[in-house]
């Protein structure tokens, strides 16, 4: 099922907010919680208390961030921290088997971080070499895991209980968190951050008219992370959305009956 790239950047910009639009609304009763959220009314609660410390920390330092810095220098922010990333995705896919991936993840890796200047330029996507990204959450879902219930993890936001597991491998395979000089390691991981929460003021946007705006998050987190799992490619599932769908069609209708 392709999928256009302006999809597959909102998707990857809403499923990533820290729950930063999280609303008060009550959850649903237990008899109508959508079988992959079961613990909704925790996942509600953990959202609000992402949603108070993104507004007094990172939020903040993003806008702060925006206005101060060009693009350009964002830009290469940005291309340093997924260059980062990048042996993490060599070794998932190695493990998926995807053996052009891993080596062509290698050679933009090793480009980038001499030619392109510690990563502050993309030198690898230039030379045509694919970043095939992938984590050990992907990976468990190609051997056959199934993603579990639907969380709200601290600080982090959105996840499945089978990805919220492999969070200890993902940090373990960041280079950052091998450097001896600590001012060093805690700037890198501050900047990153906070480039990240910039990235996400325009799906906040996007979607701060929703009428429940944590269904929306996890309905896109949802359905990116299906699309990272099949490259791009997901089957077609219409029993998934059905809740969603339906609370949807159900608040329309209530709309056009306000009007």
């Amino acid at each position: 099922m392709p999928v256009s790239l302006n999809r597959c950047l909102l998707t990857i910009l809403v499923s990533g907010i820290v729950s930063g639009c999280v609303t008060s609304m009550p959850a649903a009763p237990k008899d109508q919680r959508a079988v992959y959220d079961p613990w909704e009314p925790m996942n509600r609660r953990v959202g609000a208390f992402n949603d108070s410390l993104d507004n007094v920390t990172l939020k903040p330092l993003a806008k702060a961030y925006e206005t101060v810095l060009p693009q350009l220098a964002r830009r290469g922010i940005n291309n340093f921290s997924r260059n980062l990333l990048l042996p993490l995705s060599f070794v998932n896919n190695l493990l998926q088997g995807k053996i052009k991936s891993s080596f062509s993840n290698t050679g933009s890796f090793l480009a980038n971080s001499t030619l392109g200047l510690g990563g502050l330029i993309d030198i690898g996507s230039d030379m045509g070499l694919d970043q095939n990204r992938e984590d050990f959450g992907q990976t468990l879902a190609a051997w056959g895991v199934p993603d579990g219930p639907y969380v709200v993890i601290p600080i982090l936001g959105p996840g499945t209980l089978r990805d919220a597991t492999m969070l200890p491998l993902n940090f373990a395979a960041d280079p950052v968190l091998y450097m001896k000089h600590d001012r060093t390691r805690l700037t890198i991981q501050v900047v990153r951050a906070v480039d990240l929460r910039a990235q996400l003021f325009t799906a906040e946007t996007l979607i701060e008219d929703s009428f429940d705006r944590y269904l929306s998050i996890r309905e896109s987190y949802l359905q990116h992370r299906q699309f990272l799992i099949y490259d791009g490619d997901p089957p077609d599932d219409d029993d998934f959305y059905d809740d969603f769908e339906e609370d949807f069609e159900e608040d329309f209708e209530d709309d056009l009956e306000e009007e």
